[in-house]
């Protein structure tokens, strides 16, 4: 396992962005996950929600007794699976390649899995790329703005369908 402190060694695991990607929005049991990701074995799917559970990212929203055992529900933690810019500035250009490309991966399985949905994929899809001149208060006051744009889309609402938006801000050269 990853040390506990380091939070970016954590997320970048692909089983371990997988499950917080899962359980972005809302809160899910373990049994829950396990049908989610049914390729991952058991013993190493609890051990990855305990690595997330240890640094933060993962939390316990409740516990109940089912069948002589102790069911957990997770929901995202205070770290809310979000490295930040001095965690990311200590690693290597090897660890952060090895974290983007566990970013991209998963990115890319969400995006299969969302075309079985049909035409409800291609009325919810969106992306793109563009450019624009910022300094760090711009950053900074962008991802304020986009926080509070966000916040009220956050909670599951029935009838609602659940998207997963992914952002990432690269330097152009």
């Amino acid at each position: 396992m990853p040390p506990q402190g380091n939070i970016a060694d954590v997320v970048a695991h692909p089983v371990r962005l997988r499950i917080l990607q899962a359980v972005g929005g809302r809160d899910l049991t373990t049994a829950q996950l396990r049908e989610l990701m049914t390729d991952v074995p058991q013993a190493t799917l609890y051990r990855h929600i305990a690595a997330l559970v240890d640094v933060g990212v993962l939390a316990v929203a409740s516990e109940r007794r089912v069948r002589g055992t102790v069911e957990r529900t997770y929901t995202l933690g205070e770290q809310m699976a979000h490295v930040e810019q001095s965690e990311l500035a200590t690693l290597s250009d090897d660890q952060l390649r090895a974290s983007f490309l566990a970013f991209v991966g998963e990115l890319l399985r969400t995006f299969e899995g969302s075309l079985s949905l049909g035409d409800l994929a291609r009325s919810h899809l969106g992306f793109g790329t563009g450019a624009m001149y910022v300094d760090e208060d711009d950053l900074a006051r962008i991802q304020q703005g986009f926080n509070e744009l966000l916040a009220p889309y956050l909670e599951e609402v029935t009838g609602k369908q659940r998207v997963m938006l992914s952002t990432v801000l690269l330097p152009a050269e």
